[in-house]
């Protein structure tokens, strides 16, 4: 590990080396791998790629172990690669969201926002917007659902099959449209969404971890993802139904098919939603899902005032 710093009783360690993150922090990531879901997954997909030679991006990439002693307390990454470029936090002492914040303006690195686990996320922003005479916002709510016993939804007319590489550019642009629907559907704006390229849907074909529904027609009607599991846990996402198709059934039987098949391969399942959009939640709770944690999507603006 790199960039060690004391804020008290505490210790962090910045890496821009997503295996000695790993390395650090795989027990505090195992023992609750539904929590800690996003950062596991993210982690694993960069050591993938960085293993197949894709190159290191512009963008800010790197992580920290919030250490009390030589417990870990706490961790956050920065590896998202779309603006703001927000830090995703999980739980941890305020005192280390408040030092996160600090060790980054210290280093002239401006934290334009910050996601993950309240309340975490909150102090971090909070005392990020401080640091720059500013004020964080909430852009969005979010939670975590663990499924627990699948319930079976109504049945509905077609099939779930795995997407093939002729399904690559339609893929990708139910991808892209996924963040712009769902938050119209929330009723908020948009943020810039992660940019998914034709070589990231080509691995996530060929990995077998992209389904669509089709109708009694053979129509694609609906797309769902899925990550591939990290101790144990798979996060299916997106799920994503065009407009047109909405309203038949297509996102709750793609959902609860994909479940299925995850569960047999003995591995748990999550997912997140949008809090301000009653339909996902409403959909996956009729599933099985329960809550687990609420998180937030927290804006920092530098040009707005405190």
């Amino acid at each position: 590990m790199t960039d060690v710093e004391q804020a008290g009783e505490l210790t962090l360690q910045f890496t821009e080396d997503p295996r000695a993150f790993l390395d650090a922090v795989e027990a505090h990531l195992a023992a609750d791998p539904v929590l800690t879901t996003v950062v596991s997954t993210v982690t694993h997909r960069v050591l993938a790629e960085d293993a197949r030679g894709v190159p290191a991006p512009d963008h800010p990439r790197w992580w920290v172990v919030v250490r009390r002693g030589d417990e870990v307390v706490g961790v956050a990454m920065r590896t998202a690669p779309f603006a703001p470029y927000p830090l995703f936090v999980l739980p941890m002492p305020e005192a280390g969201a408040r030092a996160i914040a600090q060790a980054l303006h210290d280093r002239g690195e401006e934290v334009g926002g910050v996601n993950g686990a309240l309340p975490a996320a909150e102090v971090l922003a909070a005392e990020a917007a401080r640091l720059v005479g500013a004020q964080p916002t909430v852009h969005e709510h979010t939670r975590l659902f663990e499924l627990g016993e699948l319930i079976e939804p109504a049945p509905v007319e077609g099939r779930l099959r795995l997407a093939r590489e002729d399904d690559l550019d339609l893929a990708v642009a139910w991808f892209r449209a996924f963040s712009q629907d769902a938050a119209e559907q929330a009723g908020h704006p948009a943020l810039e969404g992660e940019h998914f390229t034709w070589e990231d849907m080509a691995v996530r074909i060929e990995s077998g971890r992209v389904w669509f529904w089709e109708d009694a027609t053979g129509q694609r009607v609906h797309l769902t993802g899925a990550n591939p599991p990290s101790f144990g846990v798979a996060r299916i996402g997106p799920v994503y139904t065009p407009k047109e198709q909405r309203g038949r059934g297509y996102a709750s039987a793609a959902v609860a098919e994909v479940s299925r098949r995850l569960l047999a391969e003995g591995t748990r399942v999550c997912l997140f939603t949008d809090q301000a959009n009653p339909t996902s939640n409403r959909i996956y709770q009729q599933l099985g899902f329960r809550p687990v944690v609420d998180m937030a999507n927290l804006l920092v603006d530098a040009a707005a005032p405190a």
